[in-house]
């Protein structure tokens, strides 16, 4: 019996030290994705500028006096500042010539109310010019992401019938268009 009861405590005694195992801490974890998008897109910064080119005439008594200074028209210039973010963004020019503001028909033999030229942008490695003898805006180049001033040059002005400038106000324009890639949004992943 002394057995049985030494048997039985330490049967009872092993239960003990085993008894119910209590179950270690397991971690959990959860997570929140985050994503967002950025749309492609172009800004002018400094979206204007004027260029005044003064005196479109040749001036004096001499034979060519009254002819277009082409000097003058070549030697117009101006800044605007832009940037695009996406790599494929594009750039182009479009010039319209100078016309006499306030000289509105066909002008007499000998004489001209347009005054046309070519205007080029660039933003560095891109460049892109249109004349303003051709309708619509001149091809476009890539410019990719970029943020930097944008010079605008005219060059090569002419009349269309090399004859005197007819008096009064001149006014054309350049416009320069910046691009960015069209293709559709981002969907969030």
């Amino acid at each position: 019996m002394i057995k049985t009861k030494l048997f039985a405590a330490a049967a009872l005694a092993a239960l003990a030290l085993s008894g119910p195992a209590f179950a270690q801490p397991v971690s959990v974890t959860g997570q929140v994705d985050v994503n967002g998008s950025v749309a492609d897109r172009c800004l002018f910064t400094s979206p204007s500028a004027t260029i005044s080119l003064g005196e479109l005439a040749i001036q004096g008594s001499g034979a060519n006096a009254g002819f277009l200074n082409a000097a003058v028209v070549s030697a117009g210039s101006a800044n605007l500042t832009g940037w695009c973010n996406g790599t494929a963004a594009t750039m182009n020019v479009q010039a319209t010539a100078l016309a006499n503001t306030s000289f509105l028909t066909a002008p007499p033999t000998g004489f001209d109310r347009v005054v046309n030229f070519t205007a080029t942008a660039s933003n560095g490695p891109a460049s892109v010019s249109d004349s303003s003898l051709t309708a619509g805006p001149g091809t476009a180049v890539p410019v990719g992401i970029f943020a930097a001033t944008i010079p605008v040059t005219l060059s090569a002005a002419s009349t269309p019938n090399s004859g005197r400038l007819i008096a009064g106000g001149y006014s054309g324009l350049v416009t320069v268009t910046l691009t960015p890639n069209t293709s559709l949004p981002q969907q969030p992943l």
